[in-house]
């Protein structure tokens, strides 16, 4: 992707010049991150509860300072601007994670778009829509919206 994010995974987590693997698989995570700021973005509105929660997702996930995620959402917010569609995201998590991981993501998502304790339609639309390009069976993108509506109390008629 962008220099810049090769730049801050050296800073942030002392990549080795010569590390291609490890370079890779830290590119993937912020295709990854990028791809949730997408729900974020979704409404159009920054709330900070979804901010926060993103925030906490992506230290939890990619075991980073918090100075690195803030770094890292900086990143992944300017490279969901810039990108014209979500292809250079989705098609390396289709290329590199397994479909455990991508339910999982999809997971993620739910998680962020209730973070506020609503869930906007723009919202809702965007993980389908990413759901349906990482390839989610539709059983499962209910299942995983289900486990979170329950997990936080959300009765729905």
């Amino acid at each position: 992707m962008l220099e810049a994010i090769q730049q801050f995974f050296q800073r942030a987590l002392a990549v080795p010049e010569g590390s291609d693997s490890r370079r890779h698989r830290l590119t993937l995570e912020l295709a990854t991150a990028a791809l949730l700021c997408e729900i974020v973005r979704a409404d159009h509105h920054d709330d900070v509860s979804e901010l926060e929660a993103l925030h906490g997702m992506l230290k939890a996930r990619f075991a980073l300072t918090d100075e690195a995620v803030d770094e890292l959402m900086t990143l992944a917010r300017a490279e969901a601007e810039q990108a014209v569609d979500h292809f250079q995201f989705v098609h390396l998590v289709n290329a590199h994670y397994g479909y455990a991981d991508k339910v999982e993501l999809v997971e993620l998502m739910w998680r962020l778009a209730y973070a506020d304790a609503s869930l906007d339609a723009h919202e809702e639309h965007r993980i389908r829509k990413l759901a349906d390009l990482l390839f989610v069976r539709h059983s499962d993108f209910i299942h995983a919206k289900v486990r979170v509506q329950r997990e936080q109390g959300i009765t729905v008629l």
